[in-house]
């Protein structure tokens, strides 16, 4: 169902069974797909596409131009999969350049006044918490959780199933399975996540040893991941390995040794 006071141009092209809710305004170059929700006052524009049953709360705006000096009009892209929810004041920002898109994978969720800044890479079943604030160019990989009012610097990257503090801030990649906490400091494990996403026991003891060596060692860090290459083979061990191991900004180190969140 469309609205009547919806303003919706006449190329958009918005699916038979999508809903537009009233005075949302959905600009000429979008694609909205089947199943999709498009609440009161809503805007969608740029050359963006929702595939299906996404659902955009009220004053979200969605693909709207990056916010760069030296853009300069094009007709760049935002990309958006399926199930996606995002609330109230969502800010979802198209890329700067035509070579490079912003991309929402599938089942993500973004909390009132979250924003995602131009040419960011999101997996799946990720969760931002209210005002969580993602600077440009950020990849996040799948099943992570940011806390309100978290902020993430231009560039970094974030593995699976990490987790962020509310209130962290980070300039340096956050590894996987791992919880940031104040200023690029990580505190432990994510076992709580690493549960429910159905990782056994083995695989979580092998995760906290090799956290241990990593990240609680006193020697060198490279000397410790050399170490660690040699030793930790299973699966859930390369995935933190090759994170690392990829890293262009360095990694977040451990805040401390007090008490952490990687109690069984």
């Amino acid at each position: 169902m469309i609205h009547p006071t919806a303003v919706i141009h006449p190329n958009a092209q918005v699916d038979s069974t999508a809903a537009v809710g009233p005075c949302a305004v959905i600009d000429e170059h979008v694609i909205i797909g089947p199943g999709c929700k498009i609440a009161a006052h809503a805007y969608v524009t740029g050359h963006t596409t929702l595939a299906e049953n996404n659902v955009v709360h009220s004053g979200a705006v969605i693909g709207d131009a990056p916010q760069d000096l030296r853009y300069k009009d094009e007709p760049t892209r935002l990309r958006i999969g399926n199930n996606n929810t995002f609330r109230e004041h969502v800010t979802i920002h198209r890329s700067n350049k035509l070579s490079e898109d912003t991309v929402i994978g599938s089942g993500n969720y973004f909390m009132a006044s979250s924003h995602v800044g131009h040419n960011c890479i999101l997996g799946d079943d990720n969760i931002l918490a209210n005002g969580a604030v993602l600077g440009g160019h950020v990849t996040i990989a799948d099943r992570v959780f940011i806390s309100a009012t978290c902020m993430i610097h231009q560039f970094v990257r974030i593995g699976t199933l990490a987790l962020m503090q509310g209130g962290s801030g980070i300039s340096k990649d956050l590894p996987p399975f791992t919880i940031a906490k104040g200023n690029n400091g990580i505190c432990g494990l994510n076992v709580i996540g690493m549960r429910r996403a159905g990782l056994n026991a083995e695989q979580r003891l092998e995760l906290k040893k090799l956290y241990h060596v990593l990240f609680r060692s006193e020697k060198l860090f490279r000397q410790a991941l050399e170490e660690a290459q040699q030793t930790f083979t299973s699966d859930a061990a390369r995935v933190m390995l090759d994170f690392v191991s990829a890293s262009k900004r360095g990694v977040c180190l451990d805040a401390g040794r007090g008490s952490d969140s990687e109690s069984e």
